[in-house]
């Protein structure tokens, strides 16, 4: 169903082709990146989040990490992930394949500046083994996001 929704969802935009789906797990960055054949910073992990008892997405660079700081100083709260078990009713999609594509009606999608030093990357497609090889173009075409934000921090 969660694949239905993402594929639905990418057709609208000419992007279903881009979808792999793969026999192995990438329900991480790590596993991800080793089925797609990418570094993992490549992977465009998306995380839930609760903000004033709504669901958002923040689709970021899979070598970043939120930080808690500028996450309170963009969304005046601090950081509340939602729970695991909650994620695929608020969001649309299972933990390990959520993805901007294809969520719940109340969901507002960011994406993170983390993105922008890459051409290519790779957001689940609402599984836990699949991947979508997108541009930042087009993921700014279809993931539905409101705005950049500069929320997380890279690696040393």
């Amino acid at each position: 169903m969660a694949l239905d929704r993402a594929m639905e969802h990418l057709k609208r935009f000419g992007l279903e082709d881009r979808v792999q789906l793969f026999d192995v797990s990438s329900a991480t960055v790590e596993l991800a990146a080793k089925a797609v054949g990418t570094a993992p910073e490549h992977i465009a992990k998306t995380m839930s989040f609760w903000v004033e008892d709504k669901p958002i997405l923040i689709v970021i660079a899979g070598d970043a990490k939120v930080d808690n700081h500028k996450y309170k100083e963009r969304f005046h709260t601090k950081a509340k992930m939602i729970q695991f078990e909650d994620v695929e009713a608020a969001i649309g999609h299972a933990v390990g394949g959520v993805c901007p594509f294809g969520v719940n009606d109340d969901v507002t999608v960011y994406l993170d500046d983390s993105l922008r030093r890459f051409e290519i990357v790779y957001p689940a497609a609402g599984t836990d083994n699949s991947a979508v090889k997108l541009t930042i173009a087009d993921l700014e075409k279809c993931s539905g996001y409101v705005e950049w934000i500069d929320v997380t921090k890279l690696p040393e």
